[in-house]
């Protein structure tokens, strides 16, 4: 019996022979199955995130590892945190098999080398302080076993995304979170449901984990990284709402804490100089909720 990722789709069998429409209207309703699917998994989900939280929190970092798609995916959520929430670019890394050069061409014998998964994790330093998670759509990704394998011969934690039931990512790992989105349109596509169903989850453990570790307010992006305009608008609109200051002096408060939107506020709300402010936030674990409370004044 075919595992579930590689199944044909009754629905779409016809889809060849579909007005544009109609195909662009099952692929939009085959899609609506893919939130529903991922809910039943949540429960992982939120383990996951409990031990990324910790290793994180005790000095280790991420590793997304995946081929493909998969892996495509691992590095658009770990290049995202950086701008969002100002993590440093090694704390969540990817490594994607077959290098850098598999962002923009399809190399998919390198899925196939799981020695070469322990040599790229080696080349990084992994250590037990690390947690590694493997994303696979089959669940079976030689590269991705690879990665999972070594990570626990070092005594690294391991989390496994699949899309498959009863994956050896998912055996292989601490926390298995397995999402059943059915067959897809395409038979096999799994850049499609499963690939939107593993976006969906790394949006949220890495979302999930910035917020356990102080880098939301509420529900604002405190810790922004202001690198362009938009993001520097954004800043002084944030230090404008939550230090109650007008739009100059939340630029010169800015100014003067080096674009940081939390140490510009600590500075306002609690009268102190930069230094000071980045103590009190070192020492808060850089929860701003813990310092100023519930509101803006």
């Amino acid at each position: 019996m075919k595992i579930t990722t590689e199944r044909d789709n009754p629905r779409s069998a016809n889809i060849d022979q579909m007005s544009t429409f109609d195909a662009v209207s099952l692929i939009n309703s085959e899609d609506a199955k893919v939130a529903a699917a991922v809910k039943e998994a949540l429960p992982q989900v939120a383990e996951a995130v409990d031990v990324i939280s910790a290793a994180l929190s005790s000095g280790g970092r991420l590793f997304y590892v995946g081929a493909g798609t998969s892996g495509r995916l691992g590095v658009l959520d770990a290049v995202e945190c950086v701008p969002t929430f100002s993590t440093p670019p090694d704390l969540i890394q990817a490594v994607l098999a077959g290098g850098s050069d598999a962002l923009t061409r399809s190399i998919e014998g390198a899925e196939d080398q799981p020695g070469q998964a322990e040599t790229d994790l080696a080349g990084r330093g992994l250590t037990a302080e690390d947690v590694v998670c493997g994303i696979a759509a089959s669940g079976r990704t030689p590269y991705v076993i690879g990665a999972l394998q070594y990570a626990r011969s070092r005594g690294a934690a391991t989390i496994a995304v699949a899309c498959n039931a009863r994956s050896p990512v998912c055996e292989l790992a601490d926390v298995g979170i397995s999402v059943d989105v059915g067959p897809e349109v395409i038979a096999g596509s799994t850049r499609m449901k499963a690939g939107s169903a593993q976006k969906m989850i790394l949006n949220m453990l890495s979302t999930a984990t910035m917020i356990r570790l102080g880098k939301i307010y509420g529900n604002l992006m405190v810790d922004v990284k202001v690198t362009n305009q938009k993001l520097a608008e954004r800043a002084c609109r944030l230090v404008m709402r939550l230090a109650a200051v007008d739009d100059q002096e939340a630029r010169q408060l800015l100014q003067r804490a080096d674009n940081e939107v939390k140490t510009a506020v600590v500075m306002k709300r609690l009268a102190v100089e930069q230094r000071e402010a980045r103590r009190l936030l070192a020492e808060a674990k850089g929860k701003l909720r813990a310092l100023i409370g519930d509101s803006s004044p």
